[in-house]
């Protein structure tokens, strides 16, 4: 299984202090916009995303994977789809709290672990096709 790049998910009250605390530690913003409610800023292979906009879903940090990404957030040829990770999560007997929804293509899921960690997988893209 291949559940993708790995980075935490913060929500935050102020994305522009956000950014410029995280920007003070090295961090650069590679993604989002703070029209859309959210950054991704990266120092080397340590991501944070940084989110705050309406029908955000947490309250609380979750740890993050991307499949089809790798650590510099470049897409992958290939990738475990967030559909199969949620099957194998379910036949384990995990706590899958925000299931994806059927089809192909971007979805997402949540998970807690053993402890109640919350753990976001987020697909961006079509899985490669056999």
């Amino acid at each position: 299984m291949q559940p993708g790049a790995f980075s935490i998910s913060l929500p935050v009250t102020d994305l522009e202090a956000s950014r410029g605390f995280y920007a003070t530690l090295g961090f650069d913003t590679v993604g989002g916009s703070l029209d859309e409610g959210y950054l991704i800023l990266r120092n080397g292979v340590a991501v944070i995303g940084i989110f705050n906009f309406d029908g955000m879903d947490f309250d609380a940090p979750m740890l993050t994977f991307n499949p089809g990404l790798d650590v510099q957030l470049g897409q992958t040829e290939d990738f475990t789809d967030v559909r199969e990770i949620s099957q194998a999560l379910r036949d384990a007997g995990a706590q899958v709290v925000v299931d994806v929804e059927p089809g192909t293509g971007p979805a997402h899921l949540v998970v807690l672990d053993p402890d109640g960690h919350r753990i976001l997988i987020d697909q961006f893209r079509n899985a490669p096709t056999d």
